[in-house]
């Protein structure tokens, strides 16, 4: 019994090997001859395919209305004219990639799209109105039947239109107006190209130039929109901002008069008090000094033993001048009178009393002048003492002030930003007043949109092209698409790259290979007629595939099965029978499909007696055994009513019959019904020395084939290989690489007629 590893791949287990060569997973290189055969099989569906496609895109052209496209160019200006000395609110484009993508997207919406519509009544255009169409036939009697009935006509129909619906037509011309639109950048310039296609070519050229048109003017709208915006905010800023100016000041003014922050010449009040305090206390404190030096100059000559003549006040003084004046005349006098009368003398003693008086005098001057002068020392004193208490007065008022000045000075931060900024605003409201009305779109038309002299649609040279390159894919996709979907095995090659079992050989389609005449021989009868046709021979290289598939084992039972009925078991089995007789073999053939019977069918016979009657004992093998005239062969058909529920196939009668059989015969051939619609088949593979799987060329399905397979190793059996039946030897030839049918062409004529 052989393993069925590579039905197991087939079923998705793992990957089958490719080609029936190597262990799985090895891959091997393409073979070209293969994909040509497979192409070459699959031409008539290519050409077939490719030229539908060729031939409705012809007539898709031909039938197309020419269509004419005119393109308007526009160039983002880059460069920017200064006119005023101040920032434009909107600024200009600059000449980004971005930038420019950006412009041809605008040019593309679906807003700037309304505004061409509005401008050209493009909604009274049929062309891109649909609902503005002539109707058709159909449309025409309908619209008859309507107004007869009382319903409103077409016109009437669209003027009561709501709304809503007003504005779902609209949507759809806009719709149909940008379907009709292309913006292209040309390379990587700041041009670009706005072109728009319509059946009749000036209009063209007029919707192209006015959304260029339309585009610079939304430009400008743009920039005075902005603009105007504001100049309106600014001059509402401006008005809040110069309340907010006056209160800031207002603040600032208040708070300094009630704190008595007021200065004059940059300096508050107390400032200025202090600085004069000062430079007064400096005055009266240099007096002090000088006071008190002159005192004390005074006491250190008198206490030196001075008389205070020689104090400076004191020479400075007219009474002691005086004094000193009338000393010296009465010295004189006292003098004069000693040299004359005498110590003694009255007059000389009136001089001395009044030369003592005047010195007397002189001392009393000179002590006022002491007491004066320190009488000045105190007057000095207190007047620099009175003097620094009123600096210190001050300086704690300042220092009073100063603290108030912290709090001052954030409202003077706050008066002074508030400021800046109204004046920052009132400055740009300025500018963008001078501004506005001198505004220049970012764009500039360079080139406007000419009428267009040849149709751009349809291109008869591209679209022939492209037909034939769809036609080309389409023929190659739909190959492709057969090829997956085709299921049936073609070669013997298929038959050892998917189920990894040997082909025993391919039983041709007569008709394919017979004689014109004999075209209509049935096939058994065509083996025993031509025995050296190519038919024949196929035959016989099955017998011999078969009787050489068990090396070192004899195989003498062999069952023919199929996964589905119609794929030419009994056939095979008939003519594989007649060719082993001929060679001198003693066959037999038994008939084990107890629902068909097609043995009798084939051979025109209705035995009274068969296989069931031999298995249960009514009848002996030798009555149920017939004789195959024209072959030599022996045929145990079934009886005509020989249908039994029982499982005889199970049985140990079977089991002895075929021990029987296999004593007395050289071949014994089973012809049996399909593995997946009857179970009897199974047992009696599990007795053959050997099962051929007989497969109908290019219509039993892979999966089929696959499940009976499993089938067949799961009952023990032993499956020798896969033969393809009705093959057609004609097509096999053409188209079948990798399979002896291939060559055909070359050795048919080796057989006789």
């Amino acid at each position: 019994m052989n393993k069925l590893t590579d039905i197991r791949a087939a079923q998705g287990q793992f990957p089958a090997p490719i080609g029936g060569e190597g262990e799985p997973g090895q891959g091997q290189s393409i073979d070209l001859n293969r994909l040509i055969a497979t192409f070459r099989r699959r031409l008539p569906l290519f050409l077939g395919v490719a030229l539908i496609v060729i031939v409705a895109v012809i007539i898709f052209t031909i039938q197309s209305t020419p269509l004419y496209t005119a393109t308007s160019s526009l160039m983002i200006n880059t460069r920017e004219s200064t006119v005023v000395d101040a920032t434009a609110v909107l600024s200009g484009l600059s000449g980004d990639t971005g930038v420019v993508d950006t412009e041809i997207e605008i040019l593309k919406s679906r807003q700037l799209a309304e505004r061409v519509v509005d401008t050209l009544n493009l909604e009274d255009d049929p062309e891109f109105n649909p609902a503005l169409s002539p109707p058709g036939l159909v449309a025409s009697v309908v619209g008859g039947i309507a107004q007869l009935f009382g319903a409103a006509a077409p016109d009437a129909a669209r003027a009561q239109l709501s709304a809503v619906e007003a504005q779902k037509e609209k949507e759809r011309v806009v719709d149909n107006v940008l379907s009709r639109l292309s913006v292209r950048r040309a390379g990587l310039t700041y041009v670009m190209n706005v072109g728009f296609t319509s059946d009749n070519p000036a209009k063209a050229a007029r919707i192209a130039n006015t959304f260029a048109e339309r585009y610079l003017l939304e430009q400008l709208e743009s920039k005075f929109d902005a603009t105007r915006q504001a100049n309106t905010w600014l001059n509402t800023r401006l008005g809040e901002l110069r309340t907010e100016v006056q209160q800031a000041e207002a603040a600032v003014e208040q708070y300094r008069t009630a704190n008595n922050l007021l200065s004059a010449s940059g300096a508050t009040l107390t400032e200025q008090e202090i600085s004069t305090y000062n430079q007064q206390l400096a005055t009266v404190r240099a007096s002090q000094a000088e006071a008190e030096a002159r005192l004390r100059t005074a006491r250190s000559q008198l206490a030196a033993g001075s008389n205070g003549e020689d104090v400076g006040e004191a020479l400075g003084s007219q009474v002691v001048q005086q004094l000193r004046a009338r000393r010296a005349e009465v010295s004189g006098r006292v003098a004069d009178l000693t040299s004359r009368y005498g110590p003694r003398h009255p007059d000389m003693l009136r001089a001395e009393r009044e030369l003592a008086d005047i010195d007397g005098q002189i001392q009393a001057e000179i002590r006022r002048i002491i007491s004066n002068l320190e009488a000045q020392v105190q007057v000095a004193r207190e007047r620099t003492g009175s003097m620094a208490g009123s600096l210190g007065s001050a300086r704690g008022t300042l220092a009073a002030n100063n603290a108030a000045g912290v709090r001052l000075n954030e409202l003077q931060r706050n008066a002074e930003s508030v400021r800046t900024l109204y004046q920052s605003f009132l400055d740009r409201f300025k500018e963008t007043t001078a501004s506005e009305g001198i505004e220049d779109s970012d764009a500039r038309i360079v080139s406007p949109a000419a009428i267009p002299t040849s149709a751009s649609s349809p291109n008869v040279s591209l679209n022939l092209a492209l037909g034939i390159v769809l036609g080309l894919g389409a023929g190659m996709a739909a190959v492709v698409l057969a090829s997956m979907l085709d299921t049936g095995l073609v070669t013997g090659e298929d038959i050892e790259r998917h189920f990894g079992l040997p082909h025993l050989g391919s039983v041709p389609l007569l008709a394919s290979v017979a004689e014109p005449e004999d075209r209509e021989d049935l096939p058994a009868d065509y083996v025993v007629k031509k025995p050296l046709s190519s038919f024949a021979e196929s035959v016989r290289a099955l017998r011999a595939s078969i009787l050489y598939s068990r090396i070192g084992h004899a195989v003498q039972v062999i069952t023919l099965t199929s996964a589905l009925p119609g794929e030419g078991k009994t056939t095979s089995a008939l003519c594989l029978a007649r060719v082993a007789a001929q060679g001198g073999m003693r066959v037999i053939l038994v008939d084990c499909d107890l629902r068909r019977r097609n043995v009798n069918r084939l051979l025109g016979v209705e035995p009274k007696v068969g296989l069931v009657e031999v298995l249960n004992r009514s009848a002996t093998l030798e009555d149920a055994m017939m004789l195959d005239e024209i072959s030599g062969a022996q045929i145990l058909p079934l009886a005509a009513d020989s249908f039994t529920p029982k499982d005889v196939f199970a049985t140990p009668a079977m089991d002895q019959l075929l021990a029987y059989l296999r004593g007395s015969f050289d071949l014994v051939i089973l012809d049996t019904a399909p593995v997946l619609a009857v179970s009897d088949t199974r047992h009696l593979a599990a007795k053959s020395d050997a099962v051929v799987f007989l497969a109908r060329w290019k219509k039993t399905p892979e999966k089929a084939i696959a499940s009976s397979l499993q089938l067949l190793d799961q009952s023990g059996a032993h499956v020798a290989g896969v033969a393809l039946t009705q093959v057609d030897m004609k097509a096999q030839s053409r188209y079948g690489y990798g399979d002896a049918g291939y060559y055909y062409a070359d050795y048919k004529k080796y057989y006789a007629a």
